[in-house]
């Protein structure tokens, strides 16, 4: 009878789990949907856009919809960290709806940016400290976030930072609560510390249930958190969360996953003969050994999630939407005037009229991927998939639940049965 009643108590805890997701557990159906930021300053203004259109395109599906609703994990880097808490922190006037939607983000950048990125001081390469002090972002992430924890986020957040103290990458997510508690931040610190980009803005130093932070921006470790996302929940199929794991174990599981970046420039390289005799004072003066770690970075994550995951390329299960050519005029992270913001802009809708591109990862160079068609036409068929899994999810929720009601009524009624004859 014991051993009865834990499973009753198991199937039934797991079920009320997933009733409390906003968007029911990937459990009951077999694809976790994974969106993904990268880092970039001002140039968040890019995916901005981008999630914008993807949002209207939802809500031709549904009219509530909003993208934490839509996605089992939200995840990203610097910029993309803000963005992500913005789009999973509960609003204050109605909890089950997210602080901002993707047309908001667009107005933050607008609004607050010059404020973030505003020279207060004469400074050059040689001045001690880093170009802005970062008070204003501390001011306006605490305002905006208040006291929301990472564990009280609408859906999974991954978001990457990097502890300069430690030498490691630390990343927030959901999902690592249980094993680390001090982790369970407010995402106010969280986003402070992953957008502290060297010579940008400060390092930032908080405690957490009696652990340090030392921290500067995410993108040191991932400036495209995808492969970051996508590793933490395999470990959680790996160690069998029920909300990451089919109910039914002879299903494969699918990742369904959108990266979406900030533009990049187009550069160009040296010949081994030249960069030979570069000093070392060239490399760190002219940004070329920063800028070859940062490229490499970025083109790597692109390699493992196309080789450790080959079901990911598939057209059907993985879009990254990235301007490969950005003017470098518009490169800065920040060239915070309206000029260029309005540039940003129309950089993302220009983006979205683009055919898909898909990287190449033996040659690293990027392709017309014809399956797809625009960016846009690709937003509008995955905003399709991701209403039609959400239907499909609750459907078969309702279902799973009508047939576990009468199993558990009868167990309560034993265990009543028992109790009063005893």
């Amino acid at each position: 009878m014991a051993a009865f009643l834990l499973l009753f108590l198991v199937f039934s805890s797991q079920l009320i789990g997933g009733m409390n997701a906003q968007l029911p557990s990937s459990a009951y159906e077999n694809i976790i949907t994974i969106l993904s930021i990268d880092g970039g300053g001002i140039r968040g203004l890019v995916p901005a856009v981008v999630l914008q259109h993807l949002e209207k395109s939802l809500q031709a599906w549904d009219k509530s919809a909003t993208l934490a609703k839509y996605f089992d994990v939200i995840a990203g880097t610097s910029t993309g960290g803000l963005m992500t808490a913005m789009l999973t922190t509960p609003h204050p006037d109605d909890p089950t709806r997210p602080l901002s939607t993707a047309t908001e983000l667009i107005d933050f950048y607008k609004t607050y940016g010059p404020s973030i990125f505003n020279e207060t001081r004469g400074w050059n390469n040689a001045f001690p400290g880093p170009k802005y002090d970062g008070k204003f972002l501390h001011y306006i992430a605490r305002d905006l976030l208040r006291n929301t924890r990472v564990s009280q986020t609408l859906t999974n957040v991954v978001i990457p930072t990097f502890d300069v103290k430690k030498l490691h990458p630390v990343i927030f997510s959901n999902f690592q609560l249980k094993e680390v508690p001090s982790f369970d931040a407010k995402l106010s610190d969280v986003c402070i510390g992953t957008s502290a980009a060297p010579t940008y803005l400060p390092p930032y130093y908080f405690q957490n249930d009696g652990t340090e932070f030392n921290l500067i921006d995410g993108g040191v470790a991932a400036t495209n958190p995808a492969m970051a996302a996508v590793t933490e929940v395999i470990k959680q199929q790996k160690e069998k969360n029920p909300e990451m794991t089919p109910k039914n174990s002879n299903e494969n599981t699918k990742i369904l996953l959108l990266s979406i970046g900030c533009g990049t420039v187009k550069t160009v390289g040296y010949d081994a003969e030249v960069a030979e005799q570069f000093s070392a004072a060239v490399w760190a003066t002219s940004g070329l050994a920063t800028g070859a770690y940062d490229y490499a970075s970025k083109d790597m994550t692109e390699f493992y999630i196309s080789t450790v995951f080959p079901g990911l390329q598939s057209s059907d299960y993985y879009l990254r939407i990235q301007d490969y050519n950005l003017d470098p005029s518009m490169d800065a992270l920040d060239n915070a005037t309206a000029v260029n913001m309005e540039n940003l802009v129309k950089v993302g809708q220009k983006l979205l009229e683009e055919p898909v591109l898909k990287m190449n990862v033996a040659t690293f160079v990027p392709e017309e991927d014809v399956e797809w068609g625009t960016n846009a036409k690709a937003l509008e068929r995955l905003a399709e998939v991701l209403y039609r899994e959400k239907k499909l999810r609750s459907m078969r929720k309702k279902s799973m639940e009508k047939m576990g009601r009468p199993f558990i009524q009868n167990v309560v009624g034993k265990s009543k049965q028992v109790i009063t004859n005893a």
